[in-house]
């Protein structure tokens, strides 16, 4: 699969094939032409056409930051890779429809470096569109976001999504209790995130 989207005023493209990968976001700032590239082999970053020195905490806040935002892009794609554990939590509702709903966690060893992150998915039990997601996140102080998908459409057979990104209004809310506070005005939104441009190319599956 090849594809591109637009995020935020940067570019980013995917191709994968066989397990192998490679990542790259595109954006101009102060120093020039910014290219990051992220794939199997490691992580490099180009300014102006050329490979730049960086620091081992630059390096791989770079990296996941790439690697954050097409993680998302491409959910539920890569939810079966071995690293991924899933439970069932049963089922619920969320604004009268039923859902599934699961909790994703990942193994240390090929998880990841925020392998500690953790996930609960809701499913649509009809269409198994992922409508609604939450996850915990360690960097940056830490927190909890829940995200409602919108704007659903399909590009040559892949969904893709845009979110309505909410936080808790309070600390004492538990990651599974976020849809539950969602319901109950527990949530304010904190920022939208919206995919343009997208583009797909599946020829070379």
């Amino acid at each position: 699969m090849a594809a591109g989207f637009d995020f935020r005023d940067r570019h980013y493209t995917i191709l994968r094939e066989n397990g192998a990968y490679v990542y790259t976001r595109e954006f101009t700032d102060s120093l020039g032409q910014v290219r990051d590239v992220l794939s199997n082999d490691g992580f490099y970053r180009e300014v102006n056409g050329l490979k730049v020195e960086l620091t081992e905490e630059r390096e791989k806040a770079y990296a996941n930051s790439v690697n954050s935002v097409i993680y998302f892009a491409l959910l539920p794609y890569g939810l079966n890779n071995t690293a991924v554990n899933k439970k069932y939590l049963g089922e619920t509702s969320i604004k009268g429809k039923p859902y599934h709903k699961i909790k994703v966690t990942f193994d240390q060893e090929g998880g990841g470096s925020d392998h500690e992150d953790e996930y609960i998915y809701w499913i649509h039990p009809d269409n198994y569109t992922v409508d609604y997601l939450a996850y915990s996140f360690n960097v940056n102080e830490g927190g909890l976001r829940f995200r409602e998908a919108h704007n659903v459409r399909n590009i040559r057979g892949i969904l893709f999504a845009d979110y309505i990104n909410y936080e808790p209004v309070s600390d004492t809310i538990a990651l599974e209790k976020l849809d539950v506070a969602f319901e109950n005005e527990g949530l304010e939104k904190l920022s939208d995130v919206n995919l343009r441009n997208i583009t797909v190319k599946t020829e070379i599956l």
